[in-house]
């Protein structure tokens, strides 16, 4: 592993600004089976969503393919807190990486309940998946208003001293406030952003392919978008120190740099695993390989040196003239 590459996200040394996004990976083992993969090329690995009780999941299709991503609506199938405690997280070789926990809850109390339990184990760090419905509010999603995500925070607060990483919805009208919601409730860190929602439908049956109607929207058709809320959100957390995953369509060094210079500490990979497994490798030797060019020592050189283009007003633009 290349040293420049070794960065601090939420007080956590990791060996790499990877970081393996949650329901990509499974439970952080499957993807070792693969010929040529190491845990060891990622700063850390987020493990699939879990909720407090078992789920079963959305109901067949869960994933389809899309012009430059993919929409999957898996539903959160996993088999409870207590069967990740005890049966899974003893079992992940922790020599090689961070291993992060991201956890789901229908109510304000249930995500309390999770980080509490979570609490009492050797995970790293905490991930909060806002984007589930509260049940208690009529199925609103808690990431798509500010004050619950404070709520929701605040009570994970509570009940860990571990860092506790929030993951931000871009299907909401002002992502940077809701960020400094979340800040305010006392947050380590932001993922932005969590996939976007869409839809797919058979033309032969004009029916949604997905079981579910719809699901969440990945890959490289959504990072304008993720880069442009990345950029937004680190106007906010660099104020206060807290660092970001960038995540959303990077499948290259070079996307994963373009997140980083917008403001991300670290960069999420997760759809481009599905069809290059070993895309890690390469991301990590052309980080490197531009540090190096650049005379860059570490990734916090590079962390939010985005230059701005000179706002041109509207009004001293040629009128008679056709631009857009």
């Amino acid at each position: 592993m290349h040293n420049n590459l070794k960065t601090l996200f939420c007080g956590l040394s990791l060996n790499s600004p990877i970081v393996l996004l949650s329901g990509c990976v499974g439970f952080g083992e499957e993807y070792t089976r693969i010929n040529g993969f190491s845990n060891a090329d990622v700063g850390a690995v987020c493990l699939k969503g879990t909720t407090l009780e078992p789920h079963l999941g959305n109901i067949p299709h869960r994933v389809c393919e899309t012009p430059s991503g993919m929409i999957n609506a898996i539903g959160l199938q996993n088999p409870g807190t207590d069967a990740v405690i005890n049966d899974i997280i003893p079992n992940l070789d922790k020599t090689e990486t961070r291993f992060i926990i991201n956890i789901s809850g229908s109510s304000v109390e249930e995500y309390g309940e999770i980080t509490k339990r979570f609490d009492d184990t050797d995970i790293d760090a905490i991930e909060i998946n806002i984007s589930c419905p509260n049940v208690k509010e009529g199925g609103v999603a808690f990431g798509n208003n500010p004050n619950m995500s404070y709520r929701v925070v605040d009570i994970c607060r509570k009940n860990t001293s571990k860092p506790i990483i929030t993951k931000l919805s871009p299907n909401q009208t002002d992502i940077a406030f809701s960020a400094q919601r979340c800040i305010d409730a006392g947050t380590d860190g932001l993922a932005v952003i969590n996939t976007l929602m869409g839809m797919g439908i058979d033309t032969k049956t004009k029916k949604p392919i997905i079981g579910n109607n719809q699901g969440g929207l990945s890959g490289p058709a959504i990072k304008p978008i993720a880069l442009l809320k990345v950029h937004q959100v680190y106007q906010i957390s660099k104020h206060h120190n807290v660092p970001i995953i960038g995540q959303g369509g990077i499948t290259t060094a070079n996307d994963a740099i373009e997140f980083i210079i917008a403001g991300a500490a670290t960069v999420g990979i997760g759809t481009a695993l599905f069809y290059d497994p070993l895309v890690c490798h390469k991301i990590n030797d052309g980080i490197s390989e531009y540090l190096n060019k650049n005379n860059l020592d570490s990734i916090g050189d590079l962390v939010g040196t985005l230059k701005l283009n000179s706002a041109i007003s509207a009004c001293n633009t040629d009128t008679n003239k056709n631009t857009l």
